[in-house]
């Protein structure tokens, strides 16, 4: 099991309803419930009002392989970094709430991080960039 903390993720928000992991991406830190489960990561955020300041949600995954992710039932705006097993920011794309549309990873990748819209761009994280404090691959 990965080490986790279960902490506030911001005024106002909802508790995380996952165990969290603290990364840290680009030099800020992050907050980001942990998905390493197949369960967890189809949920992932859906049925969320909010997200806390700095907080988001890691997707975890056993292999690397190219990914894709979808905005149903999803109705917080949220932009995602699709990162690499050496924790190097591959591709970060925008998402649009309730779109089904699947927004799909530009190379393979072990790690997905959804955050509210903008972040990275709000704390000037590019593509090239690291993540660190990511747990090792998932067993399932």
């Amino acid at each position: 099991m990965w080490w986790v903390s279960l902490v506030a993720c911001g005024a106002g928000a909802a508790k995380p309803q996952l165990d969290t992991i603290e990364l840290v991406v680009d030099g800020h830190e992050v907050v980001a419930e942990l998905a390493d489960d197949p369960a967890e990561r189809a949920k992932g955020l859906m049925y969320r009002k909010a997200l806390g300041t700095d907080a988001g949600m890691l997707f975890a995954y056993p292999e690397t392989a190219q990914r894709g992710f979808w905005m149903e039932n999803t109705q917080v705006p949220l932009s995602i970094a699709y990162i690499r097993h050496d924790g190097t920011i591959a591709t970060i794309k925008h998402m649009v709430p309730f779109d089904r549309t699947s927004v799909k990873s530009d190379v393979p990748v072990l790690y997905a991080l959804e955050m509210t819209r903008g972040w990275f761009e709000d704390h000037e994280v590019q593509v090239g960039d690291r993540v660190t404090g990511l747990p090792g691959a998932s067993e399932n």
